[in-house]
């Protein structure tokens, strides 16, 4: 090499390369945490900052209402479905074979008329062969109660010949003492006589005794028997009517409702055939909110407009359960049925929780689904915007609501739909 352009060829060759500022390692570190602390620092200020959260709304499309002083009316509306008073279950009590249909369902039917034949070979059999076993158990019941009268007949029939006996040999003895006194007879057959006699004078305690104990045991014995025999004979008639039961019968009168049975198909024991409305008359099945369960009891008044004329009817059961928010109570008719009623025609009403009572009552709206009536929006007193506002409520019927404390009288309030209103402060009116 040239030694005369080395040292220009090393001053181009090391010549510094800088590095930007924002591409070095720590400025980026540092850049990155900067961003990071304003990201959280907006994101802690979004969420807890005590912004008031505002809406504007069209005046016209929500609903105004003033908080007034007057009576709060008790009662609760009801909305509710015709249903029959009582309803009875046909069903299987033996299953077989269906050979013959008597009714259809619509058909009026009278206590005792058949409405379904079957027939089941196997269950016919095996009634015969229990007919049989009890048959002989009950003919086993009589031979042994026979057998324990003639026990008794020869029972006194051994005390009686002892008896007899006990006569004879004294007879017997008298004489030959007399005779005996003159010698005409022997001293070994008076003794013989007197002998005998004393054996048959101890076996009557004996026997007696015996007789008397055997009499006990039969005394005991006998009801025994006779309750025995009559719990066969029960059985042996229940026997005999499981035949009765594959012909079903109307247990009551009234309208076969329904009734879908073909003639050959096969129906198993204990399976339902139909129904059966006897003419009892109607009720009402009414679904209540869950806010009135405490409130509801049986004897309560109601009343509902039928025909331009209004049907008094009476709590007559409350269902405790509660299933989706409401729960059930069932109401007659206190008085007079009205006419023309169907199973499953609704019918609308009210039912009396209690007697009016001086309060500061609100109309009810829309409001109360999404609030509970834990709060609301008040109006300001220039009516051009509203402040949502705690409040507390009391009892509450379909038209009214009963305040507690909140709200002052004759201030005004948006009763209507609050949806998308839950977590908004102010409502600004345009």
């Amino acid at each position: 090499m040239n030694p005369l352009t080395e040292p220009l060829i090393n001053h181009v060759m090391d010549r510094p390369i800088f590095i930007p500022w924002w591409r070095r390692n720590q400025s980026m570190y540092l850049i990155i945490s900067i961003c990071a602390a304003l990201l959280l620092i907006a994101s802690i200020s979004t969420l807890f900052g005590k912004r008031e959260r505002n809406i504007r709304l069209a005046l016209n499309s929500t609903t105004i209402a003033s908080v007034e002083q007057g009576l709060f009316h008790d009662f609760i509306s009801l909305r509710g479905g015709v249903v029959p008073r009582d309803t009875i279950y046909l069903d299987a009590l033996e299953g077989g074979r269906v050979e013959k249909v008597f009714a259809q369902a619509g058909d009026t039917v009278v206590l005792g008329q058949p409405l379904v034949s079957l027939s089941n070979t196997a269950l016919e059999l095996d009634v015969l062969d229990r007919e049989g076993r009890l048959v002989q158990s009950i003919t086993q019941l009589q031979a042994y109660e026979t057998q324990l009268e003639q026990n008794r007949v020869a029972n006194q029939k051994t005390l009686a010949d002892i008896d007899f006996e006990i006569t004879r040999l004294q007879r017997a003895l008298n004489r030959r003492e007399s005779l005996l006194t003159d010698k005409l007879v022997s001293q070994e057959s008076v003794d013989s006589l007197r002998d005998e006699l004393d054996r048959a004078q101890k076996l009557k305690p004996m026997q007696i005794e015996s007789n008397e104990r055997q009499e006990r045991l039969r005394q005991q014995q006998l009801p025994q028997n006779h309750a025995q025999a009559a719990k066969l004979q029960q059985d042996l008639l229940i026997t005999h009517s499981k035949l009765d039961n594959l012909i079903v019968r109307a247990p009551a009168t009234g309208v076969l409702t329904s009734m879908e049975l073909k003639v050959g198909e096969n129906r198993n024991r204990g399976e339902r055939f139909g129904e059966i409305t006897p003419d009892t008359g109607f009720k009402l099945m009414v679904s209540i909110d869950e806010y009135y369960l405490g409130r509801v009891h049986a004897g309560q008044h109601a009343n509902i407009e039928w025909e331009n004329k209004d049907w008094a009817l009476k709590v007559t059961r409350v269902y405790p359960q509660v299933k989706n928010g409401t729960f059930v109570v069932d109401l007659s008719f206190d008085g007079t049925t009205p006419n023309h009623l169907l199973p499953g025609q609704t019918l609308q009403g009210r039912l009396s929780l209690g007697s009016d009572t001086p309060a500061l009552v609100l109309p009810a709206g829309a409001f109360l689904e999404r609030t509970g009536g834990d709060w609301i929006f008040i109006l300001d007193s220039n009516g051009k915007a509203a402040h949502r506002r705690q409040i507390r409520i009391g009892r509450r019927n379909a038209e009214q609501i009963e305040i507690l404390s909140g709200i002052n009288p004759g201030e005004r309030a948006m009763i209507s739909d609050y949806t998308g209103l839950e977590k908004i402060e102010r409502v600004d009116f345009k």
